[in-house]
């Protein structure tokens, strides 16, 4: 598939100062930025480094929370900042993630602070946080993050990420501009802030979550090699969803200008490879387990790989006193009971409502578990505050007080609601001391709810010796209850998983949770633990940044360019032989030359891929003839089309040369007789596939089958796009299988497959077309070839392995817009093209011209009238 990234790109030819009245005006970052930092250009080519950062690779860690906690204290000066790391908070991801890399790796951290400090203290602290922590806090005003936070990110961002649509005004938050620029603001701070720190050519920059989703631009902007990762930690949504947001493409091309972006798994992956696909063009790649987006010229390599737990830190904390004797006082609160346990965060996506109706179905179809099964629900505070906050945490104690008043009694509650925040230890504690964990999310990014709970039931001598020796015993053993829609669940697999919006469902699951015997718990929790214990936080972030050095090697070996305004820039990277053909260059060469073959694919290369009417125009047929009048030219069209349709539109150019059905038929003028290839006759092969090609075609709306006379190609370019490569790839599958003996080839090309002979194509063309000129003592002393698809890099090849051209030969294979290429130029577009062709035809056209005559033989007429009106004056 032709990605659309390959279109609109820059000339990248060598300018000195005086040409820079080529640039266009979307130009962003001046100059070139040549191999290893040696040419002139931006900032970044001369490998500025922000003031006292050392040399060295770092680890930029950009979130939108810093993991240290503010307080303050009021002493006789006044008052005072206070620090600390925030060590025992389960979610503080980005402080874990350092236990995965190098010890000797220093790692700074950017991000907000928890607290809000006065204007005039923000430079001593801002001095103080680098001092001691390595952090570089964001100061952002009260309005600003109540409109790019709360406003943006959770309000409207967030949400629409969780599948949920703003329907109508009272349900959900609609899209607001002014929130939607203070995301755009917030984001810049970030980015001002890594400026401040960062050495572009040594560090690396790991930015969190979709609180940042356009930083990464900004950073490309000021450094065209900056080595970006982003790592999505909520979900992504389907392109039906992700389409519905006005900013989609500045999002997009954001993530894009990443080197590595990560999900929590392939199903927000695929999302984003959809939306790319249909909104932006762009087809992807899996190679050697790794996928990967070319964009203009760069690849940006995808990874799918689900946050774990911090092991040691939950170990730690089970060790402690504290939750020793929490989780035994919990023992006893709870004593003959089978707990039941959630712990979620008070939002309208974690189904709290739900669990508590499944907990209701339950205690109604399971009378014997009345009265012995409990189930403990701890919330922990909104992240952010709306009427959808107060709607869901009055639905939650409405649903709760009626199960309550309906199957409670004295001594027995079957929900025990518990309001957070609370300590680490409770957590534990209460992990420790529950049979069952329940997450039933409706929609969640990860949840590691389940990894904490599994950690937790783990052998402890502390726990033990506080819980007694009967309890759990020397083997643990535990059950988790997880909704399908929530990013763990794939990697459960003894997990019960149900659909959260079923609650019979839920209810069953609860119960076979409660009921199940030990040694099946046992293995569950084993199978289970294995997995935690192996992919923790550690891990993740040690893979994540091998990926992302991987995906960051091939920075010095290309050639790059920014273009594009605002939220639109990008970079174009281009291999260091790879240029854009100048006219000049090639008309310079052409005029010097006088045994030339041309030769030129069409459609896509002459003629736009999305134009309806397929034939040339008159402008294209002036060109082409111009191009034939000169007796040095050799030009032929070299195409997969049928001689029939060539022969009709091309009958205007008499002396143009026809090659059809990628040069089964050829004709080297309209007066001379088609020529096929020595090939097998027999085509009883074409009975077989097209059957099949009708089955493919009913089923796949938007496709068609084109019958040639050798050969046979399906299209799929009017069909869906995921659906049509998807029907391609099954179709290729097929053919492939039931052709293995016959002698034919079944290729993939530019929105079509087709079957075709053995020993047919465009490179045998170009082959065929220089021995007959050699033969003739013609030997081409320029050769032009252009082409856009996949059977054009059969020429291209060709001609690069062809050691019988002469050693001054003028060699110019060109693609359009495809990369990458065996061809050594490209054109934008095939509005280039016909420009490039112009200016050759023009140049044929004055070489053929007869001299003109001195001007001081003739005097023209208008010359003599000059003369008469300034004898007048006179």
């Amino acid at each position: 598939m032709l990605s659309r990234s390959c279109f609109n790109l820059l000339n990248l030819d060598d300018y000195s100062v005086t040409d820079r009245a080529r640039i266009p005006k979307l130009m962003n970052v001046p100059g070139i930025i040549t191999d290893f930092g040696g040419g002139g250009g931006g900032d970044e080519e001369k490998g500025e480094v922000s003031p006292g950062v050392k040399n060295g690779s770092r680890r930029i860690i950009v979130a939108n929370q810093l993991p240290v906690k503010a307080f303050c204290k009021d002493e006789k000066e006044g008052k005072k900042w206070c620090f600390e790391w925030d060590r025992y908070a389960l979610d503080t991801l980005i402080l874990q993630l350092k236990d995965g890399l190098s010890p000797d790796l220093e790692i700074v951290y950017v991000g907000c602070l928890k607290a809000d400090v006065e204007l005039n203290d923000q430079e001593e602290v801002a001095n103080f946080l680098w001092e001691k922590f390595r952090c570089v806090p964001t100061f952002l005003s009260l309005d600003l993050i109540n409109k790019y936070y709360h406003g943006f990110c959770k309000h409207y961002l967030w949400p629409l990420f969780h599948y949920m649509l703003p329907l109508t005004s009272s349900h959900g938050v609609r899209f607001d501009r002014s929130n939607w620029l203070a995301y755009v603001s917030a984001n810049k701070i970030f980015a001002d802030k890594v400026y401040e720190v960062i050495n572009p050519d040594d560090d690396y920059v790991w930015i969190q979550d979709y609180h940042l989703m356009v930083l990464p631009t900004m950073l490309r902007k000021k450094y065209s090699r900056i080595k970006v990762g982003f790592f999505l930690h909520s979900p992504f949504p389907s392109s039906e969803i992700y389409r519905t947001l006005p900013v989609r493409d500045e999002i997009l091309r954001a993530l894009l200008n990443c080197d590595l972006v990560g999900f929590q798994t392939f199903d927000y992956a695929r999302h984003f490879l959809s939306c790319c696909s249909r909104m932006l063009g762009l087809d992807y790649q899996s190679k050697r387990g790794y996928i990967g987006i070319d964009y203009f010229g760069r690849t940006v390599t995808i990874k799918i790989l689900p946050v774990g737990i911090h092991m040691g830190q939950i170990q730690n904390v089970m060790s402690l006193p504290d939750t020793a004797k929490k989780a035994k006082e919990l023992k006893e609160k709870y004593e003959g009971k089978i707990v039941l346990l959630g712990i979620d965060d008070m939002d309208m996506f974690k189904g709290i409502g739900l669990k508590f109706l499944a907990m209701g179905h339950l205690l109604e179809q399971s009378p014997s578990l009345r009265g012995r099964v409990v189930l403990v629900q701890i919330t922990n505070p909104p992240r952010s505050r709306g009427n959808d906050i107060r709607e869901v945490e009055e639905e939650v104690k409405k649903i709760a007080s009626e199960i309550n008043m309906k199957y409670g009694k004295p001594g027995y509650e079957p929900i025990v609601c518990i309001n957070g925040p609370v300590s680490t230890q409770d957590k534990i504690a209460h992990y420790v001391i529950s049979e069952c964990v329940v997450v039933n999310a409706v929609r969640d990014g990860m949840n590691l709810v389940p990894y904490e709970y599994t950690v937790s039931r783990q052998s402890n001598n502390n726990l033990d010796k506080a819980l007694g020796p009967g309890f759990n015993g020397e083997r643990r053993k535990s059950m988790i209850v997880v909704s399908e829609f929530i990013g763990c669940s794939p990697s459960l697999s003894g997990a019960i998983r149900v659909n959260p919006w079923d609650i019979e469902s839920v209810a069953t699951g609860m119960t076979s949770g409660a009921m199940m015997n030990d040694r099946e718990k046992e293995l569950r929790h084993e199978k289970h633990y294995r997995y935690v214990s192996s992919h923790d936080v550690a891990y993740w972030a040690r893979s994540f940044d091998q990926d992302l050095k991987r995906a960051c090697e091939e920075h010095y070996h290309k050639r790059c360019w920014g273009i594009g305004l605002g939220l639109g820039f990008r970079v174009v990277a281009l291999g260091p032989n790879f240029k854009k053909l100048s006219v000049a260059h090639i008309v310079s060469s052409y005029k010097l030359t006088n045994s030339r073959l041309i030769l030129l694919d069409y459609d896509g290369t002459m003629l736009p891929e999305d134009k309806v009417d397929k034939a040339p125009s008159a402008e294209v047929i002036s060109i082409l003839n111009g191009l034939c009048s000169d007796p040095k030219n050799i030009v032929f069209i070299v195409s997969g089309r049928g001689r029939d349709t060539l022969s009709k539109w091309f009958s205007p150019c008499p002396e143009l040369g026809l090659s059809a059905e990628h040069g089964y038929f050829t004709r080297w003028n309209k007066d001379s007789d088609w020529e096929s290839r020595p090939v097998p006759a027999d085509l009883d092969w074409k009975k077989v596939v097209l059957p099949i090609m009708k089955k493919y075609t009913e089923a796949t709306d938007g496709s068609s089958i084109e019958q040639k006379e050798s050969a046979l190609v399906w299209h799929h370019l009017e069909a869906d796009p995921d659906f049509g490569i998807w029907q391609a790839k099954e179709l290729l599958d097929h053919l492939e299988s039931v052709l293995a003996n016959e002698p034919v080839v079944v290729k993939r090309g530019q929105h079509i497959v087709e079957v075709k002979p053995q020993d047919v194509s465009k490179g045998l063309v170009f082959q065929s077309l220089l021995a007959s000129m050699q033969s003739k003592g013609k030997s081409p002393d320029f050769v032009l070839c252009i082409g856009d698809d996949r059977s054009d890099e059969d020429m291209f090849e060709s001609i690069a392995s062809n050691n019988s051209l002469p050693d001054k030969a003028e060699v110019f294979a060109c693609t359009v817009g495809q990369k990458p290429s065996m061809a050594k130029y490209y054109l934008d577009d095939p509005a280039e093209v016909v420009k490039m062709l112009q200016g050759l035809s023009a140049a044929s056209t004055a070489m053929q011209l007869p001299p003109k005559a001195p001007v001081h033989q003739v005097a023209s007429v208008e010359d003599l009238s000059i003369v008469k009106n300034h004898a007048s004056f006179v």
